[in-house]
This record gives C-alpha cells, structure tokens and sequence, in this order.
C-alpha cells in the first residue's frame, strides 16, 4: 500500500503534521517536488521542528526518507537541517536518509536572480521566496541544470560551472540596476570549491532513488509520498502566474521519484478548515477585516519558511472540489479545526457568481478567478476546545456537523481530523494503510 499526500489548497495546509503522524504506519516517506521554498512543521511532545527539504518522517525511528529526483536541492540548506537533526539526537544512521542523483541543485546564482527578478517586476511581484527553487528548475528544464551525481565528480563539476556561470552573471548584471542592487560577482573557482566540499557532505545519501523505491515496493514495502506547497499552487493546474514552478499535484509523485503511477494506491489531500494563501494571486474568499486578523492570530498563520503573514479566509468548497478532481483525492486530512472554536457561525463558499451566473467549479481562467464573488452557506459554530478531544463523537455537535458538510461539498470522506498543533492531537478516523 502506498499512499500520497498532498495540499488541497494554496500550500501550509498541515502537511508535514499528517505526513508525521501516519509515518508510523510506513517504512518509507519521499519527497517528490519543490525545494526550501516549503516549511514543514512538526510538533511533538510540545517542541517544535520545521524541516524544509528532509521529508517529515525522520523524527521516527527505523524509517528510510527519501528525496526524489522532482527536488531541487540547496546543500547548504540540506547539511545544515542534518545538522541540527543530529544534534537534537535523530539521524543516529545516515541510511535513514537517500538523495536522488538525479536532483537538481540549486546555486547562488539561481537565489540571486530569484530575488531581483522579484525586486525589478515592482508591483508586478509574484511573491516568490527568494529561495532560487524557480531559477533551479528553469535551468533543469532548459538542459543545463547541475545535479547531486555532478557534485560528487571534480572535473565534472568546475567543467559545469565554467559553462553555466557566465551567462548567470551577464542576466544578474542586467537585472542589478533594475532592482536598484549592486551587480553582484560570483567566481567559478570558488563555487567549484565550495559545492564540492557540499559534495563530500552529501556522498552518504547520494544514491539511485527510483531503483531504491521499486526494490523496496517489489519487497512489500509501505511508502508515504510528500508534496510541498499545494494543488492551488501547482505550475500547470493552479493559479498562473501565482504559482511555484514545480507540478504539486499527485501525479507527479511517481515521476518526481521515479515509481510508475500504478503503484499508488490512496491519495490524501490536505485541507485547513478555512483557507489561507500567502502572496499575490486571487482568494475568493479571502478575510480582510477583523476575522481575518482572528484567523491569522490563533492559528499563528505566519510562513514557517519566510515569516511573512498569511492571508486567511473561510473555506472555499469550489477550491476543494478542484483539488478532488485534479489530484484524484481518496480523502481529505481536514485541519486546524481548533482555530474556529469561539465564533458564533462559519462561512463555507459552497459556488461563485461570476459575471451572473452561478458556477460550481474552479474557473480556468484565473482572471475570471479575480472576478467571482463567493456564494457563501451559513454554519453554526461551538465556544468548545477542541485540543482535549481523541474521538470524532468527542467534538461538539456543531463541529461534526462542519467536518460532514465538507465531505458532502468535496464529495470525498474526511478521515482525519487536526485539533491542534502537535502530533497527538489528531483524530484519525481511517489508516489509508490499511483501507
């Protein structure tokens, strides 16, 4: 059994909470696409971890997780959450954790031209994180990338830099007045010297991921699929140009690993109970006012990767029903149950307005998006705590009444449910492991 889980909304649904909490239930968790551009956040016992390119499993013992081929990887970024995890006492066996030779890796030169290319749109601004994840990727998809396999060779290596680098610095120089920057420099001999001694760093996981995983499913192994960001986000089905530059939808965990799609078998979507998004791009049903600050203050809704506030909103069915679709979702894993305790009644978009008319599924046309107005259908709320409860039956009438309109709106059942930040505070109604 091999399951998929994915974000149903605009990304920092609650990921890496879920992916945690049924890894003990796998043997093997993997991440298939995007970059540190993702924040994974994982309370246990009331302390906090936030991984942004090991997959959220490695907090469990006698695990393997892997990173895929989709990745594209900063080593810097990657020896120093290995770092950290060693000291805190995980990662005690370096087997516990495979790279994909075949990921790309991310260079100075792609952070740099991420954050001017940002700097010099102005207002135009996509809200990228500054990380390099979509330079990386133009680079992969242009055949001029540099993989973890090319960091392990020396000769290789400076060979590929020598070649890609000056063109990187005649685009930065052209950017840098722009973005009202100075030009920056970068020099090949240096690079060469640093990303090989990254190199050495990551030789231990370096391995054939794609031959790894179909030896392990042939073996009878249980793997968990981990996608960043989220389907709203996703470069070919969310809201273009306010995307990532990755495919986040569930498809693409068996080709960002390197698994045939008929070995998935169950795909999750995670969902918060109310929507958020962070950076432009459309939100039907987004808050502004004073609910939306609530939202955005109980729910600490601030990016575990760049800190920046969230824009919160009611829970957009019209998104869920998308996400249904696209991702072929068995379920959902609804979080972040807990934040809407206290208020009298809950919005839920159940369709759109647009231009008239009422529409019930997600316009293709994201300028058509900009336009909808939200057709909402009123629930009553509950003052109750959630955290205390380990039972569906334990919720507030009002509450369960909530979780089943969503699984009537989405038309796929709820089998999980979050009611609060750490990993035991979560009722799980179904194992996908063992559906």
């Amino acid at each position: 059994m091999n399951v998929v889980v994915v974000g149903a909304q605009w990304g920092d649904e609650g990921k890496g909470k879920v992916v945690d909490l049924l890894t003990e239930h796998a043997q093997i968790v993997v991440r298939f696409q995007g970059g540190n551009n993702a924040g994974h956040t994982l309370v246990v016992g009331g302390e906090k971890t936030v991984l942004h390119l090991i997959p959220s499993g490695i907090l469990h013992s006698n695990k393997t997780c892997v990173i895929g081929n989709g990745v594209v990887i900063d080593p810097t970024v990657f020896v120093a959450e290995i770092d950290r995890l060693k000291q805190r006492g995980f990662l005690k066996d370096d087997r516990a954790l495979l790279v994909s030779l075949n990921a790309h890796v991310i260079f100075p030169w792609h952070k740099q031209l991420d954050l001017l290319r940002e700097k010099a749109r102005g207002g135009g601004a996509i809200g990228t994180t500054g990380r390099g994840i979509g330079p990386a990727y133009e680079d992969k998809v242009a055949r001029r990338g540099i993989r973890v396999r090319d960091l392990l060779d020396a000769d290789r290596l400076r060979r590929k830099i020598a070649e890609r680098l000056p063109s990187a610095l005649e685009e930065l120089a052209d950017l840098a007045p722009r973005a009202n920057v100075p030009i920056p420099t970068l020099e090949s001999a240096q690079l060469a010297a640093e990303y090989l001694a990254l190199g050495e760093r990551l030789r231990p996981y370096a391995a054939d991921a794609s031959l790894f995983l179909h030896r392990q499913i042939q073996s009878g192994a249980k793997v968990l699929f981990e996608g960043a960001q989220g389907t709203l986000l996703d470069v070919d089905h969310g809201t273009y140009p306010f995307v990532t530059s990755s495919n986040c939808v569930a498809g693409n965990a068996a080709v960002g690993s390197g698994i045939g799609p008929t070995q998935i078998d169950q795909v999750i979507g995670i969902s918060k109970a109310y929507t958020t998004r962070v950076g432009g791009g459309p939100f039907p049903t987004e808050l502004t006012g004073e609910l939306g600050d609530r939202l955005r203050k109980v729910g600490d809704e601030f990016g575990a990767t760049t800190g920046r506030p969230r824009r919160c909103g009611w829970l957009d069915g019209v998104v869920l029903r998308f996400s249904v679709r696209v991702n072929g979702l068995s379920s959902i894993a609804l979080t972040k149950l807990d934040v809407l305790s206290g208020l009298q009644t809950l919005d839920v978009c159940v369709a759109y307005e647009l231009d008239g008319r009422r529409v019930e599924e997600l316009p293709s046309d994201p300028e058509d998006l900009e336009r909808v107005k939200p057709i909402y259908e009123r629930l009553p709320g509950w003052e109750e705590k959630l955290a205390g409860a380990r039972s569906f039956d334990a919720l507030p009438e009002t509450a369960r009444r909530y979780v089943k309109r969503v699984e009537e709106i989405s038309g796929v059942p709820v089998t999980c449910v979050s009611v609060g930040a750490d990993r035991g505070e979560t009722i799980l109604l179904q194992n996908p492991f063992t559906a």
